[in-house]
């Protein structure tokens, strides 16, 4: 039934979030720069961080777009908004102000800017001097800025398309392109923001003067709003999930062979901006579209990993790579083959998320909240009985 859960939509979104921790684990080895650095680096593992880098978060601002669907089915628009308020700003605000610090601390204390102790570059976040002169700075929560942003934007459109003839309108669009050419359409803006903007604004992950990423990021978001109702959609992204993937397979190829494994991106309009622009947004759509179909085929089913995971999953990511900083900073100190450190920082992380999300974080009705997380219902009232406790639980 159309109206069941759909399981795979949380694996990929679980799947998505753990492939996020491997990328940033990875990333004090490359040759590129971040807020730590190992002091011998990989060309061979930069090649796969760049290609990784290229669709991990396209997919999430889609995925974020399926999970407004479903979540204005359940609530109003003005009741989606408080609820991305609590859920989003209220986060970012611990984050920036509690816990990223602390990877400042450890990436100015490895560059040598800074030699006391956390407790004397604290209150430095206060003075709110941005990054990189301060220590005031949203870092990988950029995400979560970019998505409070969108979703504040778009209320206009969510509320039009409460309209029930415009929703049934885009409903029957939707489910028009099912075809697998017509599915392709949607490169089609991907392709204009490369031709417009991508060597004018090149990413900066700072919201203003970001037009590319931001501009991008938002359509793959309405993309996974519009077609998320679609039934069709998911069909086909199941029945033609070889040929998505061929097809990304052969832009990665080409992508690799002229432009990535020397990385000698286009810094000009011309012939080679379009092709690098026309690959690299095939890339990314067929992508996406090839981890939904294989997830619909392979992972429509629910276990007890998954619902404990698709609910840490959130918490998992705003304090991820504040672990990964700290820990980092003594791993990248050993010597070590990089194999090895980039192993060990995967476990310390892990296990350390693991412990602070049971013992701190999943227990109590504060830190979830400060955490992004929804509060249980029996912290919200003793008094439900326990079989309108299970009615709530079956409506959700």
């Amino acid at each position: 039934m159309t109206n069941e859960r759909k399981h795979y939509i949380d694996w990929v979104r679980v799947l998505a979030f753990f492939i996020l921790i491997f990328f940033h684990c990875a990333m004090p080895f490359v040759t590129f720069g971040w807020e730590i650095k190992n002091s011998e680096t990989s060309v061979g593992l930069s090649r796969l961080v760049w290609w990784l880098h290229q669709w991990r978060l396209p997919l999430l601002f889609f995925i974020s777009g399926v999970g407004i669907h479903f979540s204005l089915k359940r609530r109003s628009v003005f009741a989606f908004a408080g609820e991305r308020i609590v859920r989003l700003f209220i986060p970012l605000f611990f984050a920036m102000f509690f816990t990223i610090p602390l990877q400042v601390y450890f990436e100015y204390t490895q560059k040598g800017r800074i030699s006391g102790s956390y407790a004397d570059f604290y209150p430095t976040v206060w003075e709110m001097v941005p990054y990189p002169e301060g220590s005031l700075t949203w870092s990988h929560m950029w995400f979560v800025v970019y998505l409070f942003v969108f979703c504040m934007l778009l209320l206009p459109v969510f509320g039009i398309f409460r309209i029930k003839a415009l929703e049934r309108l885009k409903t029957r669009i939707a489910n028009a392109a099912h075809h697998p050419l017509l599915m392709m359409i949607p490169v089609l803006p991907l392709l204009y923001y490369y031709l417009t903007l991508f060597i004018r604004y090149p990413e900066q992950q700072s919201l203003l003067d970001d037009w590319f990423l931001f501009l991008s990021s938002l359509t793959l978001l309405f993309y996974g709003y519009f077609l998320a109702g679609s039934q069709p959609f998911w069909d086909a992204c199941q029945k033609y999930r070889k040929w998505f993937l061929g097809t990304a397979l052969v832009c990665s190829i080409f992508l690799f062979a002229r432009y990535w494994w020397n990385m000698t991106i286009p810094k000009e309009d011309g012939s080679e901006l379009f092709l690098y622009g026309l690959a690299n947004s095939l890339h990314i759509w067929c992508i996406i579209l090839a981890a939904l179909g294989f997830a619909k085929q392979y992972l429509n089913f629910s276990n007890p990993f998954l619902v404990y995971a698709n609910e840490a999953v959130y918490p998992f990511y705003i304090l991820h790579q504040t672990l990964i900083v700290a820990f980092g900073y003594y791993v990248t100190q050993w010597n070590l083959p990089i194999l090895v450190k980039m192993i060990l920082l995967i476990l310390a992380t892990f296990i350390g998320l693991a412990l602070v999300y049971r013992w701190l974080i999943r227990p109590f009705i504060l830190t979830r909240v400060l955490f992004g997380m929804k509060p249980r219902r029996k912290e919200l009232s003793g008094t439900i009985t326990e079989s309108t406790e299970l009615i709530l639980q079956r409506a959700d």
